[in-house]
Parts: structure tokens; sequence; C-alpha cells
């Protein structure tokens, strides 16, 4: 039971997320997309095992970033120079992760893109 109450609570996590989050919800339609094409190209399991990979760090990120984020306005809602480095920083990671996630898609992707407009 406290298991289950455990992916509940995560599960809510992810809709609150979801809810209030433009980025994450441009995250997930962007991952829509890579799905699509990924099953319309046919890519191999290590190319799915890579997308997979880099578009579930993107979302975990954005889900930690948006946690941080509420953290440090609990702490205060006022200007804080330390607040804002620490929301830079979760933000920056969330970034990298993205630029790393779409740079693995271009590798898997653009020769297949390429290779369909050269028939």
């Amino acid at each position: 039971m406290k298991l289950i109450r455990s992916f509940a609570y995560a599960w809510q996590g992810i809709v609150f997320c979801y809810k209030t989050q433009l980025n994450f919800r441009i995250h997930l339609l962007v991952l829509l997309i890579v799905a699509i094409a990924a099953f319309v190209f046919k890519i191999s399991s290590t190319e799915w095992l890579f997308i997979i990979a880099s578009s579930a760090l993107v979302v975990a990120l954005e889900l930690i970033n948006t946690a941080i984020e509420y953290l440090c306005d609990i702490i205060t809602k006022d200007h804080h120079p330390s607040i804002k480095i620490i929301k830079d920083l979760s933000a920056a990671a969330v970034l990298i992760a993205a630029a790393g996630s779409a740079v693995t898609g271009i590798i898997i992707f653009l020769p297949k893109i390429i290779l369909l407009f050269k028939l």
C-alpha cells in the first residue's frame, strides 16, 4: 500500500508540473514528436536507448528544476542574489540536458532525413 501511495505522489508531481510549467509541456511535446519520428524512421534499439535516456534526463531535470524554484520561493519572495544563482543553476542544468538531447536527436535523425531526401 505504501508503494502504491508513493507512485501516486510521484504522479501528482508530474501532473502538477504539467499543469503549471510551460517548459515541461514543451519538453513532452518534443518528446512525442521525437517518438513518432523514431517509429517512422524505424530507429535501432541502441538509438532508442539514447533517445529514452536523454529524454528521461531532460524531463527529470525539469521536474527537479521546478521543485528547486518552488523551494526557493518558499524561502523568500524577495530578490536575493543567492536564490537567483540557485534558480539559474537549476535552469542551466535543464538547458544543458536539453542541448545534449537535441544533439543526440540530430546525430540519430539527420542522416535518416538526408537519406530520405536523396531518394
